[in-house]
């Protein structure tokens, strides 16, 4: 084969498939320990509905069932709404795309290795090695298809062809539901492509050439377009010459390829290493000392891999299944990163938290332990972890003291203080165990961690500068008025008097000056649990600062401001 020559190429294409990643990822997540049936069957009727993912107020992919409806690509978000009123947005989201892709991969490379990510929903092989293996293209492509289709994908197209350029074209325009597969022949390319619009450039002519090449191909095509050039065919009859005085370089690939001259070889991709590690064991344990034991050698292992690469595992999922099939599964943060004792001890808390903890809506472990998954959630160079050239400082011996502790007394035998979110200062302050980050801590805080509820609305919260010292215990106070009676506020948030001085552990404090009063509300809704009450900012004749709260008859302090 001489250089240049275009490479007999496969292409694989999955139609709208930022809906299709959407689907997956919202029927894995029905499927997840603690969801039940019920949210899998809610998540299957959902998404039966029209969907359409957009993008800057454009539609970007949308289901079969919103086309039906006149859902296009490429349309306003507005006029998608008309067509179709009863149309499910979904902002598009490229992580979730890749995500969702990166296991389609791996499965077609188990059957035909070589193959290139072009991007989610599109990938590229040679075609030569799978038609020998398979006994044709045609019979290579099914097969794949085929495949796929047994995993749950429908509607996967196939398009064979010189380049991976024409080869997409093909899987795009030559196919269709009953026929999923398009064979252009050897050297036929060009004649393929001469009928198709200049406007095929904007979307898929630069494969491999990153945003900046889409860009160039788009504002070349619309260049195009209004010079009177409207098809492949037409760009090709151009001189390359003047296309290069015009164009420059880039305007010399896109011509190459209108003319079927696509000589940019496939690029397969290297497979992820594998770092995942798990265990079976048979017949499965029932002591939780008994799966520790036997992680020892599993979690060495695991470590070593993942110093193979030169990374190291900052968060970690251990997934445990029981013996009835039944879930447990949870992600283990760590302040620096894992070693070997550290995921036993991980896997031996997370069994001590959930085994015999199962309800109805299958959480927990109900049986022995059949199996031990671990798999690193993230990761980070190994060179960020290395040991200072003199030793650790400060920081570095006393995490390793706290995790000493914590290995001996478990998860939550070591505690940290962390600001969570609430409208009293007492509610903010949570304990969060030791090696868990207050961002994404779910067990302390529940769904969305410390730093979403930071994040919520609060209304009535105290702003910053928050005050140093916070009373766990309300400390009742007394505040009257210059002639001692006692000061309130009544319904429209009026002081009945100026507070003079309040009376705090027996202690009589003049106040010097007051600000106030600030209303916090709770529970509106439900008169059994609401709540009105004040706040008050005063400063006494020592210059302390103090935080009092009157509650209806009675006043504390809340805290104080050292």
């Amino acid at each position: 084969m001489t250089p240049g020559t275009p490479v007999r190429s496969l292409v694989l294409w999955f139609p709208d498939w930022p809906v299709t990643a959407l689907e997956r990822e919202a029927g894995a997540a029905a499927q997840r320990p603690g969801s039940g049936p019920d949210a899998a069957s809610g998540a299957q009727h959902r998404w039966r509905h029209p969907i359409a993912v957009v993008e800057r107020n454009l539609v970007v992919a949308c289901s079969a069932s919103a086309r039906a409806e006149g859902v296009r690509r490429g349309q306003r978000r507005r006029d998608a709404q008309a067509r179709c009123p009863g149309l499910t947005l979904v902002n598009a989201d490229a992580a979730r795309d890749h995500r969702a892709f990166a296991p389609i991969v791996s499965l077609i490379e188990e059957r035909a290795p070589g193959v290139q990510l072009v991007r989610p929903g599109l990938c590229a092989l040679r075609a030569r090695g799978p038609a020998r293996y398979y006994g044709g293209e045609t019979e290579a492509a099914r097969m794949l298809i085929g495949a796929l289709r047994d995993a749950g994908l429908e509607g996967v197209r196939a398009g064979i062809a010189d380049g991976p350029f024409t080869a997409e074209q093909a899987a795009r325009g030559g196919t269709s539901a009953d026929d999923p597969v398009f064979v252009v022949p050897a050297g036929g390319a060009a004649g393929f492509l001469a009928p198709l619009s200049v406007a095929v450039l904007d979307a898929s002519a630069m494969i491999g050439a990153g945003a900046a090449g889409t860009k160039d191909a788009a504002d070349l095509a619309g260049l195009l377009a209004r010079l009177g050039v409207q098809t492949l065919g037409g760009f090709a009859a151009m001189e390359p010459d003047r296309v290069r005085e015009r164009f420059g370089e880039r305007g010399v690939r896109l011509h190459a390829l209108a003319a079927g001259h696509d000589s940019r070889p496939v690029q397969p991709r290297t497979p992820p290493p594998e770092l995942q590690r798990e265990v079976a064991f048979d017949p499965p344990l029932e002591i939780a000392e008994q799966v520790a034991f036997a992680m020892r050698v599993t979690a060495d292992d695991f470590i070593a891999g993942l110093g193979a690469v030169d990374l190291v595992c900052t968060e970690l999922r251990v997934e445990l299944v029981g013996d009835r099939a039944e879930r447990s599964e949870r992600v283990w943060l760590h302040p620096g990163s894992f070693d070997a004792p550290a995921v036993v001890d991980r896997v031996r808390w997370q069994l001590a938290e959930d085994v015999g903890t199962g309800d109805a809506a299958g959480r927990g472990l109900r049986s022995g332990v059949a199996l031990v998954r671990i798999s690193p959630e993230a990761v980070d160079a190994a060179s960020h972890h290395a040991p200072a050239l003199f030793g650790g400082g400060p920081e570095e011996r006393v995490h390793h003291a706290l995790s000493r502790v914590q290995a001996m007394l478990g998860h939550r035998g070591v505690l940290t203080p962390a600001i969570g979110g609430g409208r009293w200062l007492a509610e903010r302050q949570v304990l969060v165990p030791w090696g868990d980050r207050d961002e994404r801590d779910r067990q302390a805080t529940g769904a969305g961690g410390l730093a979403a509820q930071r994040a919520r609305p609060w209304p009535g919260s105290l702003p910053d500068p928050l005050p140093t010292t916070v009373f766990a215990d309300p400390v009742p106070v007394d505040v009257r008025a210059l002639g001692g009676e006692l000061v309130d506020v009544d319904e429209r948030g009026n002081v009945a008097a100026v507070p003079a001085f309040f009376i705090e552990s027996g202690r009589r404090r003049a106040i010097e000056a007051w600000a106030g009063p600030w209303p916090v509300v709770e529970r509106g809704w439900d008169a059994a649990r609401s709540r009105r009450a004040y706040r008050f900012q005063v400063v006494d004749a020592e210059g302390s600062a103090w935080l009092l709260v009157c509650d209806g008859d009675a006043w504390t302090a809340e805290a104080t401001y050292d």
